[in-house]
């Protein structure tokens, strides 16, 4: 009898609180197939975390092997205590779904690099660390970084995008980089929910209410909506964010801004919730600089309302035509791009909302397991 492969993937990140890093790596370990011939081991901060996400685990009868690793991650604690952690474990492959591979680790590796966006936006004004711990930092995340991309067997990608950014930066890497995109969960997808009617849509909602979720750093470029705000004063702008970096900040800008009644920080907030604000909303307005997929839109498309996004590659990559697009740099362009939407008829609006949906039927979590697993039996 052949001994089982032990395959290892880094849950430390998972949940949804991590944003679209956590959901990815949810997403994965909730579909990992039952194999006679491998063992999963999944390494998680601690056991809330463990119970929180395996609690969907397909198959009842066959649980993965938790480690609990009560690490840090972007620490120097994972780079000194985390590579002797994985080889105890005597895997035959470890699964790193980010960049923050330890470097003293040698084993057989896949690692997903999500975007290379602190390569491309750096400096002190893309972070709230003081200068020289922000560079400290800056230099320790491109060692770790480079480290991984050069280690790996195997570099998984969301996107092309990302695929010809990485290769732009690391050429020889280019050969072991695979474009795995992401997916969507089935309930952003369901047209209406339990006790819950049809969603239909008027020709002037009142008031018009625009949507943004995702975190709050500066490449986000939600300052570009405040100034289209200060010109639309009708228009209000929920904010759902998991993670609190910067959200001060913010704040006090909308005061300084008196944009105070115009904009309302929900934090963080359950996916069900999440779906009604989907429903309820003019549109999610994407303004970013900078990403790796695009996955809030791609969920806000499944659940039906539209999307004004920022016209960078990845976007228009992943999107298609089933988005309004607008220069990120351009107050006007988005303020033209909002007045476009609102200008829509009941008739044109459902139909850009249905071309949504057609958009993100390319999208599966399912498929993103499969092609997963395909790559750790390549990388073997």
């Amino acid at each position: 009898m052949s001994q089982k492969l032990r395959i290892g993937i880094d849950c430390r990140l998972s949940g949804k609180q991590h944003a679209g890093i956590g959901r990815y790596i949810e997403n994965l370990v909730q579909r990992l197939p039952v194999d006679q011939h491998i063992e999963w081991i999944l390494f998680f901060h601690d056991q809330k975390q463990a119970d929180e996400v395996l609690q969907s685990f397909n198959h009842s009868t066959i649980r993965p092997l938790v480690k609990l690793i009560p690490v840090k991650h972007y620490s120097l604690a994972e780079q000194l205590k985390l590579p002797q952690v994985f080889m105890a474990a005597k895997l035959d492959l470890l699964h790193v779904p980010h960049f923050n591979v330890p470097i003293f680790y040698h084993g057989k590796l896949v690692v997903t690099i999500h975007d290379l966006l602190w390569h491309e936006q750096k400096g002190t004004g893309v972070t709230t660390l003081p200068k020289w711990q922000y560079w400290l930092k800056y230099l320790g995340y491109r060692l770790v970084a480079s480290q991984a991309i050069y280690k790996a067997n195997k570099i998984i990608v969301p996107s092309e995008t990302i695929k010809q950014t990485l290769s732009r930066y690391y050429p020889q890497a280019q050969k072991k980089v695979v474009v795995i995109k992401e997916g969507i969960d089935r309930k952003f997808q369901k047209l209406k929910t339990k006790n819950q009617k049809t969603i239909t849509y008027t020709l002037h909602p009142t008031p018009y209410t625009l949507l943004y979720v995702g975190s709050l750093y500066p490449h986000k470029n939600l300052e570009l909506v405040f100034q289209a705000l200060k010109q639309l004063p009708e228009v209000k702008l929920n904010i759902v964010s998991a993670r609190s970096a910067f959200r001060d900040k913010l704040e006090h800008q909308t005061q300084a801004s008196n944009l105070k009644h115009q904009i309302s920080f929900l934090g963080y907030i359950l996916d069900k919730e999440l779906i009604k604000l989907y429903h309820s909303s003019l549109a999610l307005v994407q303004p970013s600089l900078s990403e790796g997929f695009g996955l809030t839109g791609v969920e806000a498309m499944a659940a039906g309302c539209p999307v004004l996004a920022s016209d960078i590659p990845v976007f228009k990559e992943i999107y298609g035509q089933a988005a309004i697009y607008f220069d990120p740099k351009s107050t006007e362009s988005l303020i033209k791009a909002i007045e476009q939407l609102r200008q829509l008829s009941n008739l044109e609006r459902n139909k850009l909302i249905k071309k949504g949906r057609e958009q993100t039927k390319q999208y599966s979590w399912d498929e993103m397991v499969k092609e997963t697993i395909k790559v750790y039996g390549a990388s073997k």
